[in-house]
């Protein structure tokens, strides 16, 4: 269902996460949300930041909004990315956490290298029971997000397969049932927060694209069958909301995870069969070399294409992005492009003033096209040179 992008054309957004303000000390922990949020100081720190996050925004001019995983804790490599749900989901030994190994082949950082930190941080808790949706209250964390704009709020959680990945199971016998325990869990999560009116829901990471380069997962589901795990997430969503599939890379810490440049290309037949109505690709950190690929696959679904790279601190020329953008449009019809990040911002290496001017280039390189094409150019306050502090001589 188009309700967020339904009627606008080449529209702007981020991925889900901002880098945290350092004045955000407080910490949600194992206590759910709700609880969190009695606490008066820890009320007033996240509904603060979230409202810094709506309004770097707005003010850069984003059509589409997110809160910036304002609710993930600062670990190590953003691992709270990883470790939110399986602290707040039912079937699971929270008081207890232990050291996991990542569970996915082909990872490994060794002493010496920055993601051996990130792999130390991966403590989570063992599953001991079965799995069900627990108290994630995903819902109230969209609704106070929300009611602070007029903006659509996008509310994004990584999938079920990297949450298998992601610890020790004392409780299912076969890694497929556990991925499909949590499958069907966070697609009840999410249906109740389509049904409280989160105008989209983004799955964020499923594994489709990783297994030519790393194998099956688990050793035993390919590109098939892990398309068929989406869609069982996101069950009925599409009836109720808009539903987008984030695929990148991996940047914890604002690192790669591959040595080499990695394509979408053996994956782009079974990515275009996924129940969503919009797939993100990480796009600008590879040179964009799959624009044409995606194009010619996915023909039925808008592409949100990245133009601004997660891991570098180089703030991105609008030229370089308006330029980026005309070539997609040859491949891409512009009712069906969106325009985003590669990924998140917020995982631990990135300054919130360095991600302020990345989102303010997106839409700015953005506006360029749009003034191109004859469309409307969204306002970019944070652009607007009468408010320079900097008195222009005549």
């Amino acid at each position: 269902m188009y309700n967020a992008t339904k009627d606008l054309m080449l529209p702007t957004s981020l991925i889900g996460s901002l880098p945290r303000p350092s004045w955000f000390t407080k910490r949600l922990g194992g206590q759910t949300f709700l609880e969190a949020m009695v606490d008066t100081i820890y009320r007033e720190q996240y509904t603060d930041a979230v409202s810094v996050y709506l309004r770097e925004q707005e003010t850069a001019g984003l059509d589409i909004c997110t809160d910036g995983d304002a609710h993930y804790d600062p670990d190590v490599g953003g691992q709270s990315w990883t470790s939110y749900p399986l602290f707040h989901m039912e079937g699971f030994d929270r008081k207890n956490p232990q050291p996991a190994i990542m569970k996915t082949g082909g990872v490994g950082f060794p002493m010496g290298h920055i993601l051996h930190d990130y792999l130390e941080a991966r403590v989570m808790p063992q599953i001991i029971g079965p799995i069900g949706r627990g108290d994630l209250q995903y819902t109230s964390m969209w609704k106070t997000a929300q009611r602070l704009t007029d903006k659509p709020v996008k509310f994004g959680t990584v999938t079920p397969e990297l949450l298998a990945a992601a610890v020790d199971d004392r409780y299912y016998k076969d890694p497929v049932e556990r991925i499909h325990a949590l499958s069907d869990a966070i697609n009840e999560e999410l249906n109740e927060l389509a049904d409280a009116g989160c105008p989209i829901v983004q799955l964020e990471e499923p594994q489709i694209h990783m297994i030519p380069a790393r194998g099956k997962v688990f050793g035993k589901l390919d590109m098939k069958e892990m398309v068929d795990v989406f869609n069982n997430t996101v069950k009925d969503l599409r009836d109720k909301t808009e539903v987008w599939c984030h695929t990148c890379w991996g940047n914890p810490s604002q690192q790669r995870m591959f040595k080499e440049v990695q394509s979408y290309g053996p994956s782009l037949e079974y990515l275009a069969q996924v129940d969503a109505d919009v797939i993100t690709f990480e796009s600008c950190s590879s040179g964009h070399i799959d624009i044409e690929a995606i194009g010619q696959h996915v023909t039925d679904k808008k592409v949100a294409i990245g133009v601004i790279d997660h891991h570098s601190l180089q703030v991105e020329k609008p030229e370089d992005i308006a330029e980026t953008i005309r070539e997609a449009l040859k491949h891409i019809p512009a009712e069906r492009l969106v325009l985003c990040s590669d990924c998140g911002m917020g995982r631990e290496g990135m300054s919130r003033r360095h991600a302020r001017y990345k989102m303010i280039s997106l839409v700015l390189g953005t506006n360029i096209v749009r003034k191109e094409l004859g469309l409307p150019e969204a306002e970019c306050l944070a652009a607007d040179g009468q408010y320079s502090l900097i008195v222009q001589e005549d």
